[in-house]
């Protein structure tokens, strides 16, 4: 957290070309709460970090934290931040690269389920990695960061 008190996470948001055109990586978001939700359950790989670590380096290290792959060499197109509806601020480049879903070792997180049992369990942070046109990743993707992939699709016009 920010002296100010708000929250900053960074990330990376990989695309690749196709014949069916862009394709970004996204992940969607492990645990009870989005088990059963799509829309709004989608991400860019992306995590917190601290005011004294650059958010350069906050991305490609959560990159490693989320997907258990090293984070991928080539040109890091910054995208800009925005402001999610919580009030986090996530900054995010796009770097062209591919990687096959079946590979990602998500990262873990434990919390109390069922709510207020007393009893903890480990959910992975992303349950699911997938490739998704630009169009598709629009309609899942947690709404504040469908303006990367509006910044994507600018820049690679």
């Amino acid at each position: 957290m920010t002296p100010s008190g708000e929250r900053r996470s960074a990330g990376l948001l990989l695309f690749r070309r196709t014949d069916g055109g862009l394709e970004v990586l996204l992940g969607h978001m492990g645990g009870p709460f989005f088990a059963k939700r799509d829309a709004g359950a989608w991400t860019v790989p992306k995590g917190e970090y601290e005011p004294d670590e650059p958010a350069w380096d906050a991305a490609r290290r959560e990159f490693r934290e989320e997907l258990g792959l090293a984070p991928p060499n080539g040109e890091a197109v910054p995208l800009g931040e925005v402001k999610q509806a919580g009030g986090k601020i996530v900054t995010v480049w796009a770097v062209e690269a591919d990687l096959d879903p079946a590979t990602v070792v998500p990262g873990t997180f434990v919390m109390e389920w069922p709510p207020r049992s007393g009893r903890t369990q480990e959910f992975p942070e992303l349950d699911r990695v997938a490739w998704l046109g630009v169009g598709r990743a629009r309609e899942v993707i947690v709404k504040a960061q469908a303006a990367f992939l509006d910044r994507l699709a600018e820049h690679s016009a």
